[in-house]
């Protein structure tokens, strides 16, 4: 492991309240799917369909995003975070924005619930533009994950200002085009400027790091970063003045950045030195080949395929799971034991080491209880995908209840390290003496 200065170090009561939210959203989110089956065969703009998405969106990915960029941000960069007290005021404003959104939504409140929500969320992501912004400016060496990074956080303030205008929209009626117009462009750019850009930025940092490869060439990265930007620029322009039919070629640059980042992850798994890898790392791994889903969808939503016009918005749904509840999930689902156990024994152990035995990071969760959560997790989701397709309410059902089986997993182990990152060191200094050998002193932690 290796040691971390304290100037990359970002406080926990910054970092974990992130996780702890995040993983909350997630168990919310799979609660209302149970009672949202009814809504699964009908238009994708459904009030419990726009519930489920945001808190997918902005509960799940982007709160757990936020919280483990505040703490690998300076480890990737080399430099501290610029303000821990303005990652908090956005933790703040993020999570009340994301509860009252999706409350807004669930009870279709289109008023000032809707529009308090907007402007406390674009104001979150404002703020977090200013602290990465702040903070890479004191890098001295800029490498292509800090390009992935910092546009990331562009394309999303740009996502949060459309929504913002859109729900102004639903009350005081002004933009020119349809609703259903505007918010095809505020999915795209939120799911490809926001997400996509931000996994690759942090992934083709941190996979190969827990991979233990070296030597990865990142002309890939490169290429991918350029395609996908031109193709969300292209298409953003193409969506709000021209309307031409060109859209496929739009998504085919994305795609292709997409095909790069996977080639990039290939390369790094093939120089691998670590062989055997932990079920996070596994469920890593299945993240990055789920992308191609959403690629394969892009093609079957676009107007390339003559289709039934109401058969096209129903697979726009089946191609948002794929996104939210495959790819992204998934990545989430896996990181998180790779981050947080990290990041709980910077805090609680690093400065042990030398001293006295300490724990390993894979020794603050159950690997066991990790790989039971993937099964569950690649079950529910190939149901609920399949159930989505066929509109099938049973098997959506039986979807849904795997994956909050999942997120029952996944909360309890969250929570049982978040307990741990604040329990004393020294009940284990007090147990084991010093000539001990690591190995006691996990049997010693895992007993206390």
């Amino acid at each position: 492991m290796d040691m971390i200065s304290k100037t990359q170090q970002t406080g926990k009561w910054v970092v974990l309240p992130h996780y702890a939210f995040a993983a909350l959203a997630f168990l919310a989110l799979n609660v209302l799917l149970l009672f949202s089956t009814d809504a699964f065969g009908g238009h994708f703009f459904h009030p419990k369909l726009l519930t489920l998405t945001h808190i997918a969106a902005l509960g799940w990915g982007t709160m757990i995003i936020f919280g483990a960029l505040y703490q690998l941000l300076p480890v990737i960069l080399e430099v501290p975070l610029y303000s821990a007290k303005l990652a908090k005021i956005t933790f703040t404003l993020l999570a009340s924005g994301t509860v009252l959104l999706a409350w807004a939504f669930w009870n279709f409140q289109v008023h000032w619930p809707l529009h308090v929500a907007g402007c406390a969320l674009v104001l979150a992501f404002l703020l977090f533009n200013l602290n990465v912004m702040f903070t890479v400016r004191q890098v001295k060496k800029w490498a292509i994950e800090t390009d992935f990074i910092s546009t990331s956080g562009i394309w999303l303030f740009i996502t949060g200002v459309i929504g913002l205008l859109m729900a102004i929209n639903f009350q005081f009626p002004f933009l020119p085009e349809s609703h259903l117009h505007y918010l095809k462009l505020h999915a795209h750019v939120g799911m490809a400027g926001w997400f996509l850009l931000l996994i690759i930025g942090v992934g083709s940092k941190l996979l190969p790091m827990f991979l233990l490869s070296h030597h990865v060439g990142t002309k890939k990265l490169h290429i991918s970063y350029y395609l996908i930007n031109l193709g969300l620029v292209l298409f953003a322009a193409d969506h709000l003045f021209f309307h031409t039919p060109y859209y496929f070629v739009y998504g085919l640059l994305v795609g292709l950045g997409m095909v790069l980042f996977a080639l990039f992850v290939l390369d790094a798994y093939r120089k691998r030195v670590r062989k055997n890898q932990d079920a996070g790392m596994q469920q890593s791994l299945l993240a990055v080949v789920l992308m191609a889903l959403p690629i394969v969808m892009v093609v079957a939503v676009s107007e390339l395929v003559n289709m039934p016009e109401k058969l096209r918005l129903h697979l726009y749904l089946v191609y948002g799971i794929s996104i939210f509840m495959g790819f992204i999930s998934a990545l989430i689902l896996g990181q998180t034991f790779k981050t947080l156990p990290f990041i709980i024994w910077m805090h609680q152990y690093q400065h042990l080491v030398g001293k006295q035995p300490v724990p390993q990071p894979k020794d603050l969760y159950s690997d066991g209880l990790v790989k039971m959560q993937n099964y569950t997790y690649l079950g529910g989701f190939v149901v609920l995908l399949v159930g989505t397709a066929l509109y099938h309410q049973k098997l959506i059902l039986f979807g849904g209840s795997l994956l909050f089986f999942t997120a029952l997993l996944y909360c309890g182990q969250v929570f049982k390290m978040l307990f741990m990152s604040f329990s004393s060191p020294k009940l284990i200094e007090n147990t084991i003496g010093a000539n001990q050998t690591v190995s006691s002193a996990k049997e010693v932690y895992h007993e206390k």
